[in-house]
């Protein structure tokens, strides 16, 4: 994810925990959150705010396409 890449100048696996390797907190998670709304059009709300859909690469893709999909569903 280029985001993180350039916020925090490391290269990050898919699968590595950013919060357990240190240094990203959750307020940088709540930048995480803005910045995924913004790109890919999706709204994070309610029940989807927990850390956990922000500690690994492929836990955000998988939240972004899930509420990609949902697009038009009634939303909390």
């Amino acid at each position: 994810m280029d985001f993180l890449h350039s916020r925090t100048k490391k290269v990050w696996q898919e699968d590595a925990d950013l919060f357990a390797s240190g240094g990203l907190s959750s307020l940088f998670a709540m930048e995480i959150v803005v910045h995924l709304e913004k790109t890919y059009g999706v709204s994070v709300r309610g029940k989807d705010l927990r850390l956990d859909n922000f500690r690994t690469v492929r836990s955000m893709a998988t939240l972004v396409r899930r509420l990609q999909g949902a697009t038009g569903d009634a939303g909390e």
